[in-house]
């Protein structure tokens, strides 16, 4: 059935990747493909440079590093066509960015299905267990430009809970930089962004998700993906449900401390892009389950909200999620632009078997995301891309067009047509397993310019979020909250911000008003409950899997105390490596065994920080101690800031650290049980793969009294 968009868009932790395009194929066309071979339209479009000369782009022979001269040191002639067509091509290399989403990596995979599914859905991709589909996925934030930062707090996909799509023009320009200094980049502390949440509470939901930690996720791997829109399941019967998408990471959900966020974005802006391709390089193929939660037709209204509303959950205990199969990530592109850049997904991706509700967020998406590639790629010939190309023959009666790469065969270019046989004939539910809507949908009512009177809540939902985040995520949202708003120049945002807030929680906005030292509000209870649900907290539980993981390893290589510094990184590296760790150790300068600098290195760059007593007796960690080969103070720096980002911190070798590394956080005398001391090679190894299961130490972090 050619190509699918899920759009499943990740919101990190709501997790947002943005939505999966997966050429869903016929049975009988369809074979499942080796690990770490990309799909066929891309094998086929692969360009073999290992031998031969170099050629124009007609396959001429040409040498290009010198221009055509008039004499010696004359002016380069018009004629040189080789000079002409390099400069040219040059120049135009680049296609307009996304207008959203332009931040982006992506990976080749497959999805497999763990059962027929088809009691729910005539999809073929669901329609046997193990039945395997290729799959292309892209991650993304959605605000910053394609030169920001992974780690920028943002909605990681694309899960804007907007009720209209009219409205998402609107929230876009809103959120972009300042049209007049293009700053800030990839950041809502502005007060254009906050002046639209606060007159659109229609954005609380989603804005609450991501000043928590599922803005700010520890990767791409790291994310669970949920589905914004509510979608229809349908049989070959025509019987249809209403559901809801949700990917779910086989990793486990992480996330990272603002303020490791924020030197991340500085040190290494493309730490997400590098992880998932470094995962994949070294045979850590990423995994999602796909789920749905899936609900009868006349429960659209049974739950207290509507769920075609675009900004509403179903928590899971109303609909419990229904894992229908595996992706499995398991291929870099060859080529980031050909591949990642020119992949274009649009929700009209749709095959048999799902069908579109009448969510109004979804039905303006139908059209703008067509009309968005078709602007990218200059043309509708967008789809005959290599990444783009459906794994199953096309036919149908669409022609020419900009960048046309087709030859049709068919002179008879209209249906119906006797002079080609009448093909390509007409599939439906019945004749060619084609596409059909869903036979139950129907719709009445005169033409209305406005929202359902069912969408006017948007209040209850993030208090839902709000009461089921553990007390330091709790802090950790206020805290974002007051540090986007401490940013913004007008007093009359910040009173309507306030005053949005309270309609959540008084406690939230009385929390936030004494950071911009304004008057907290007095409680607006019309939506005050203590309801909860689960699978929100991400602190509350501990990962399935440390592979791939990154610990730091504090050494020496030019002090006295070097070899005793190597030996303990050596043993300990070849211990937590050979559990699937990725071990760096760390010196003054790169010698055997040595695999970063100190210059190079930062807290940022690691799950978990080990010091080693050598490493300390040789003085590196003082306040006094320098070094022409790094920045004054940066081992201390190093470990105290993964201390201080919650990350767990070790200290091996000795019995005790000196006093300096104490005052940086390595001491068990304050009951921290993510600082560990031990001489012992197996006790340490143990407590640091357990200390990366739990992966940060909140204890860590102080709470509002």
């Amino acid at each position: 059935m050619g190509r699918i968009s899920i759009p499943i868009a990740m919101l990190a932790l709501q997790g947002l990747v943005s939505a999966t395009g997966c050429p869903y194929a016929d049975a009988a066309n369809l074979q499942a493909r080796a690990a770490g071979t990309p799909e066929t339209p891309i094998s086929d479009a692969l360009v073999d440079d290992s031998s031969g000369y170099l050629t124009d782009d007609v396959g001429g022979q040409i040498g290009d590093q010198d221009s055509l001269r008039a004499g010696e040191r004359g002016p380069t002639l018009l004629e040189d066509f080789i000079f002409r067509q390099k400069i040219t091509h040059f120049d135009h290399e680049r296609v307009p960015e996304r207008a959203v989403h332009a931040r982006g990596a992506g990976a080749h995979g497959t999805f497999t299905s763990y059962a027929d599914w088809s009691n729910i859905t005539a999809a073929s991709f669901l329609g046997a267990a193990g039945k395997q589909t290729p799959v292309f996925a892209r991650f993304s934030t959605v605000a910053g430009s394609r030169g920001s930062a992974d780690s920028a707090r943002d909605v990681h996909g694309f899960a804007t809970r907007l009720q209209d799509a009219i409205r998402f023009p609107d929230l876009i320009h809103s959120v972009k930089p300042s049209p007049d200094s293009e700053i800030p980049q990839a950041a809502t502390a502005h007060d254009s962004a906050w002046d639209f949440f606060s007159q659109q509470p229609s954005t609380l939901h989603t804005l609450f998700w991501a000043m928590a930690g599922f803005g700010i996720p520890r990767s791409y791997r790291h994310m669970d993906g949920f589905g914004v829109h509510t979608y229809r399941l349908v049989t070959d019967a025509g019987e249809s449900k209403l559901i809801k998408w949700h990917w779910k990471t086989k990793q486990g959900r992480a996330s990272l401390y603002w303020e490791e966020a924020q030197v991340l974005a500085g040190k290494n802006a493309d730490a997400h892009r590098g992880d998932l391709f470094d995962a994949i390089s070294s045979g850590n193929y990423p995994e999602w389950e796909l789920a749905v939660q899936i609900i009868d037709e006349d429960q659209a209204l049974a739950f207290g909200f509507d769920v075609l509303d675009p900004t509403k959950i179903i928590p899971e205990e109303l609909a419990p999620l229904r894992k229908l199969g595996v992706m499995k990530l398991d291929t870099n592109p060859t080529n980031y632009f050909a591949e990642t850049e020119q992949v274009m997904f649009q929700p009209g991706h749709i095959v048999r078997g799902v069908d579109f509700t009448e969510d109004p967020l979804l039905q303006g998406r139908i059209f703008s995301y067509l009309d968005t590639q078709i602007n990218r790629h200059g043309g509708p010939n967008f789809e005959q891309l290599p990444i783009n190309r459906p794994v199953v023959p096309i036919h149908n009666n669409n022609r020419d067009g900009a960048g046309q790469n087709l030859i049709h065969k068919n002179i008879a270019a209209y249906t119906p047509n006797t002079l080609n046989g009448g093909f390509p004939q007409q599939a439906n539910q019945t004749s060619g397993r084609g596409f059909f809507t869903a036979p139950s949908r129907s719709v009445t009512g005169n033409l209305v310019r406005g929202l359902s009177s069912t969408f006017n809540d948007h209040w209850s939902q993030p208090r839902l979020f709000y009461n089921s985040l553990e007390p330091v995520e709790q802090q950790f949202l206020i805290n974002a909250i007051r540090f986007e708003t401490s940013h913004l120049q007008s007093t009359t945002v910040k009173q309507n911000v306030l005053q949005q807030l309270n309609r959540i929680s008084n406690d939230v906005a009385a929390r936030v008003a004494s950071a911009l030292g304004m008057a907290a509000p007095t409680p607006d209870p019309t939506f005050y409950h203590n309801n909860v649900t689960q699978g929100i907290s991400i602190t509350n539980g501990t990962l399935p899997t440390i592979a791939t993981l990154k610990v730091g390893i504090l050494a020496t290589a030019t002090t006295g105390n070097a070899s005793r510094a190597m030996d303990q990184a050596k043993e300990l590296k070849t211990r937590l490596a050979a559990d699937g760790l990725v071990v760096t150790v760390v010196a003054e300068r790169l010698a055997a065994g040595v695999d970063k600098t100190y210059s190079a290195a930062d807290a940022t760059d690691f799950d978990a920080v080990v010091v080693t007593s050598g490493a300390d007796a040789a003085g590196i960690f003082d306040l006094t101690a320098s070094s022409s080969f790094y920045p004054p103070m940066r081992p201390l720096q190093i470990a105290n800031s993964a201390f201080l980002f919650g990350k767990p911190v070790a200290y091996f070798g000795g019995a005790a650290p000196s006093q300096m590394l104490k005052s940086a956080g390595f001491t068990t005398s304050s009951g921290d049980s993510g600082v560990f001391v031990s001489t012992n090679l197996d006790q340490m190894v143990k407590s640091i793969e357990d200390g990366l299961k739990t992966f940060k130490f909140t204890s860590r972090f102080p709470l509002d009294s």
